[in-house]
């Protein structure tokens, strides 16, 4: 299954002030969530961003933040129990790029519920973090056996572009350099 920028979104889940320093890679993360949201202004492909409990776990991080449309607010863990998620899925999107915190959690979450909706689930690996190996390794292990599809960052560029010919690939390649 191959993903397209037209029946896709992207969705980045809580990458909070207080919860990056404590990830795995965190820096990282931020840089490959930016990779992704800047990609996705770039080539037109909606995007959702998610934060969990903001009065406890602050905003989401400004590098990203300044990329990203507002945040929906939430307290369920799975993005798909916040009220607005569902309405932020434009019509038409079957496919579900994810990237954010924490995979065992709020990502894990978020994609059992997607693919129980129908949903293609993408997980962006290096796009995704826990506080410890084992919660993210284990966690991507069983959303891979319950159908969602692992990738990059990079991957998924070059997915939505299809084309050295598409005319925002100059500018998408630039993002991988």
């Amino acid at each position: 299954m191959r993903l397209t920028r037209t029946s896709s979104m992207l969705c980045v889940v809580d990458v909070q002030e207080r919860l990056v320093p404590a990830m795995l890679d965190g820096e990282l993360v931020v840089e490959r969530c930016r990779r992704l949201a800047t990609a996705a202004g770039l080539l037109e492909v909606p995007t959702v961003v998610t934060e969990q409990y903001r009065k406890g776990l602050g905003p989401t991080v400004p590098a990203l933040a300044e990329l990203l449309p507002p945040p929906l607010e939430k307290m369920s863990f799975s993005c798909c129990g916040a009220e607005a998620f569902a309405t932020a899925i434009p019509q038409g999107v079957g496919q579900v790029v994810l990237c954010g915190l924490e995979t065992h959690v709020c990502v894990a979450q978020t994609a059992l519920d997607l693919l129980a909706d129908g949903h293609a689930v993408f997980l962006a690996v290096d796009a995704i973090s826990s506080r410890h190996a084992t919660d993210r390794d284990v966690a991507l292990r069983r959303l891979e056996a319950a159908g969602a599809v692992a990738t990059t960052s990079e991957a998924i560029l070059f997915e939505w572009c299809r084309s050295a010919a598409h005319p925002q690939f100059q500018s998408v390649r630039k993002l991988v350099l």
